[in-house]
């Protein structure tokens, strides 16, 4: 089904499609998703690895972006072991 704005006609995904880097997941929805508690979310938040944007100054919300560089981290703490001074290193050698 298309949706018509003005004269262009769109899809239902379109509608619906979000900007990779627009803040829109709250932080106990990407909690669940990337599997880390939200200690750790406000700890990686205040440690600058990963920047939560904030929403009138205090609810953090996360971009898909965000959530990707979220699953490397949990993947490079959880199965490799690193600590967050690697994380750290190795997000910066990343393109």
């Amino acid at each position: 089904m298309a949706v018509m704005a003005g004269r262009h006609a769109r899809t239902d995904e379109e509608a619906f499609a979000i900007d990779p880097g627009q803040p829109v997941y709250g932080i106990g929805v990407v909690s669940q998703l990337v599997r880390l508690p939200i200690w750790t979310l406000r700890a990686l938040d205040r440690e600058g690895v990963v920047k939560a944007k904030r929403r009138r100054g205090r609810a953090r919300l996360y971009s898909l972006k965000d959530v990707r560089v979220l699953l490397r981290i949990r993947r490079l703490c959880v199965e490799e072991g690193v600590n967050l001074h690697g994380v750290r290193v190795i997000l910066e050698m990343e393109p």
